[in-house]
């Protein structure tokens, strides 16, 4: 029978073999293959004009103002979040409201009025899910084609555009089913902005 003292120098030798490979060896490779094959989602699918950072394609980011599309909802006040440069460090928070309680159901309501409130072309239209409810994360940067569609009138409006222009502008922001068959059509809220801003 082996004793402690011959087992625990094998131990130690396998312990640091295997914390090598798997550690240091198996996630450099992957790391390296990542940066080769796909260098913009490793590096967090980061949009970059010009030198200037506008976000990630893959974190939601809030608008609340009038020319702008609107994402999900956040429950955070992330305002203070900055670092020393004054850019914007968190972007979202996760929400575990339960579907079941009155706190959610008077979240969604004071959404359902502000919303209404702001586009108010839209009259008794009803609001999709997707823009009075959080994410799972907080961090969904994408919206439905039906919510986008819901603030048409209203960005036109504020920008003095048509709402063809904003149309388009969020079309071109489209994805559609994965293979055309798998998940739902998604709105990069990001991208659109930036779209109409004229920076994409």
């Amino acid at each position: 029978m082996n004793t402690l003292k011959s087992v625990l120098p094998k131990a130690a030798i396998i312990f640091v073999i295997f914390s090598l490979l798997c550690g240091i060896v198996y996630t450099g490779v992957v790391t390296g293959i990542a940066q080769l094959i796909f260098p913009y989602q490793a590096n967090g699918s980061i949009i970059e004009i010009d030198g200037k950072v506008y976000g990630s394609a893959l974190l939601g980011q809030q608008y609340t103002d009038e020319g702008h599309l609107w994402g999900r909802i956040t429950n955070l006040d992330v305002s203070t979040y900055r670092d020393a440069d004054g850019q914007q460090l968190v972007y979202a928070a996760p929400s575990n409201k339960t579907p079941a309680g009155e706190e959610l159901e008077a979240l969604v309501a004071g959404r359902v009025e502000k919303l209404r409130a702001a586009n108010p072309d839209m009259g008794d239209t009803p609001i999709p899910v997707d823009l009075v409810t959080c994410s799972g994360s907080g961090l969904d940067p994408d919206i439905s084609p039906a919510a986008a569609e819901y603030q048409v009138a209203r960005i036109a409006k504020a920008r003095g555009i048509g709402e063809d222009e904003v149309r388009a502008a969020i079309e071109s922001c489209t994805t559609g089913r994965f293979l055309g068959l798998f998940g739902e059509e998604t709105v990069n809220v990001l991208k659109v902005n930036l779209t109409l801003d004229g920076v994409l």
